[in-house]
């Protein structure tokens, strides 16, 4: 018995030893496709604030310049009252922006009317807004297409 090995001892005859598999996760799949989905909706995000369907008037207003991002205050054809997309009552409106904008006068507010909605139903909701303390309220128009003109 002098040649012979015996027990667990193998030889490999020029093989690698075998390696155990790993049991660590391999994140960086996981980090892709989480930063595809941040992607995605960073681009969605802002097409989807304000989900109330208004039939804007049209003007020939230039357009508003600003970075911050405005609150939305609409009312629909039969005069409901929305903030964002939520329906509300007049006397709640100017509580709830509070609650949004943590008390801020000078955050943006763009009150949407729609075009068949009476004049006093919007002055209505901007009156409470400046009497609130709210100073930077804008009215929301689509941009109006030149027709030609018969002469």
């Amino acid at each position: 018995m002098g040649g012979m090995i015996q027990g667990p001892q193998r030889h490999t005859f020029g093989h690698a030893k075998r390696r155990p598999p790993i049991s660590e996760i391999n994140v960086t799949p996981f980090v892709d496709v989480m930063l595809v989905l941040l992607v995605i909706f960073m681009v969605t995000a802002p097409l989807l604030t304000v989900g109330v369907q208004i039939d804007l008037p049209k003007t020939k207003a230039k357009a508003i310049a600003g970075s911050d991002e405005p609150l939305a205050v609409s009312i629909d054809k039969d005069g409901l009252i929305y903030v964002q997309d939520t329906e509300m009552a007049l006397e709640q409106v100017v509580p709830r922006l509070q609650a949004i904008s943590d008390n801020n006068p000078d955050v943006r507010i763009f009150v949407r009317g729609d075009a068949n909605v009476d004049y006093g139903a919007v002055m209505r909701v901007m009156g409470t807004l400046n009497a609130a303390g709210f100073a930077r309220v804008a009215l929301i128009t689509s941009q109006q297409h030149d027709v030609p003109q018969k002469k």
